[in-house]
């Protein structure tokens, strides 16, 4: 989350944002959409065998559409594949963000 985050407060300049969402996404003050994108993302990556049809359905009556879904679920699923990949391996990520 550290070179995610770091992305982040880049391009929203809000340091409370990003704070919050490392702590506890539930906590920031989202829209309504995004909440739902993340609740989909959250139990897409801790309890994907529990995920049903009605986690779709909430995205879409929050404005998504098919397509949207599709990207924040292959956003999703490729970050934790990566992940995986990653810690799977013992690699360590190397410090990326220049402080100058």
């Amino acid at each position: 989350m550290t070179h995610h985050g770091e992305a982040l407060r880049q391009l929203t300049k809000d340091e409370d944002l990003v704070k919050t969402l490392k702590q506890d996404y539930r906590n920031a003050s989202l829209s309504s959409a995004d909440r739902a994108m993340l609740d989909y993302v959250y139990k897409l990556t801790v309890e994907p065998w529990k995920m049903a049809r009605e986690d779709v359905e909430k995205l879409r009556k929050e404005g998504f559409a098919d397509a949207d879904i599709l990207d924040i679920n292959q956003v999703a699923a490729y970050f934790a594949f990566v992940n995986r990949l990653a810690d799977g391996l013992g690699v360590e990520l190397e410090d990326y963000w220049d402080e100058t």
